[in-house]
């Protein structure tokens, strides 16, 4: 039970890290997407980079953003590649809980590979007779002013409290004590700690002062019943797993002599429009079952569910992004894998 208890502990903390990261993306997101159109206008290389920077940023929003300029013909099919390939889903976020500095410098070498890629993969899809998508259209995107934090008193959001409000309120309270005591997330007082505080609490002023539209469209619809509920599933069986299969299995000797297939595997598995299925290898990473490669690898083929909206416009084009991202996931672990990384 011991070992239970101590894996939803870890999946609680987890899981309120990435709630937290994923509210206050989304809220930046909502803040400034308004000239997102005129950062992406230019020659490719603009294109490359914005589609790779997007894509980098953690979660399914910048993935979600480089779909719909790609259908309004803002984006070659290089750079939706390429920005599909910085892109690592909610798992980037699992990947900053766990480890933060290898995340980051992850993230930031998905950021060059998408941008080199994008530029191949323009150089190779005339050769393949690709062309992008010209009859998909999306609908306007709305940049409503009620999204607006401290557009008018936050008394008004007390007065007649909503549902979700008081919940998400009363659970981000009740993280920041449960982390303050020690009772989730990390025994001692460190950076890790007040890092999680801080950000809970910026989470809970965001909850506290935004109108009741963007609190139900955004947080609590969309990120609320949508995405935290998979997270701390996927989180919770994948911890559970893995470290049951440490503790009563020598995992770590079939991953050793079997690393070839899990490389291959890992990339087959990026395949899956989904955030979830690939937080296996994340967690195996963390623990040091396989290497810098294999995560590699299935960071680049996955890209959580951000291909999702594509599918629904052009089955296609999602089937070619998904084959390209694979062909340079498999190639780029296996040169990896084969010096020692």
């Amino acid at each position: 039970m011991s070992e239970v208890t101590h894996t939803l502990s870890h999946s609680l903390m987890i899981t309120a890290f990435v709630f937290t990261m994923m509210m206050i993306v989304d809220y930046i997101n909502v803040l400034s997407k308004g000239r997102m159109g005129s950062w992406v206008r230019g020659g490719p290389w603009r294109q490359y980079s914005i589609a790779s920077f997007l894509g980098a940023t953690p979660g399914c929003l910048g993935a979600f953003m480089n779909v719909s300029f790609y259908i309004r013909g803002l984006l070659s099919f290089g750079a939706i590649v390429g920005g599909m390939i910085a892109t690592s889903g909610d798992e980037a976020f699992i990947m900053l809980a766990l480890f933060p500095v290898k995340a980051l410098s992850l993230f930031g070498l998905l950021f060059v590979l998408g941008i080199i890629i994008a530029w191949l993969t323009d150089k190779i899809a005339p050769l393949l007779k690709i062309r992008p998508c010209k009859t998909c259209q999306l609908g306007e995107l709305h940049y409503n002013e009620e999204y607006q934090c401290f557009e008018r008193p936050i008394t008004k959001n007390f007065a007649k409290i909503s549902f979700a409000r008081f919940l998400l309120l009363a659970l981000l309270i009740t993280f920041i004590i449960f982390l303050s005591t020690g009772m989730i997330g990390p025994e001692s007082w460190g950076w890790e700690r007040i890092t999680l505080i801080v950000l809970l609490s910026i989470a809970t002023l965001i909850v506290t002062t935004v109108p009741d539209h963007y609190l139900e469209e955004h947080i609590w619809q969309h990120i609320g019943k949508r995405h935290i509920w998979r997270v701390f599933l996927w989180t919770f069986a994948t911890l559970l797993i893995v470290n049951i299969g440490l503790k009563y299995w020598d995992l770590g000797s079939f991953a050793q002599t079997n690393m070839g297939w899990i490389l291959l595997i890992s990339g087959l598995v990026g395949l899956i429009p989904e955030s979830g299925p690939h937080m296996v290898f994340v967690i195996m990473f963390s623990k040091g079952l396989v290497p810098f490669s294999v995560l590699l690898a299935s960071s680049i083929v996955q890209d959580g569910h951000g291909i999702l909206p594509l599918l629904s416009y052009t089955v296609k084009d999602s089937i070619l992004i998904k084959i390209f991202k694979l062909f340079f996931g498999l190639v780029l672990g296996a040169i990896l894998y084969s010096v020692g990384w």
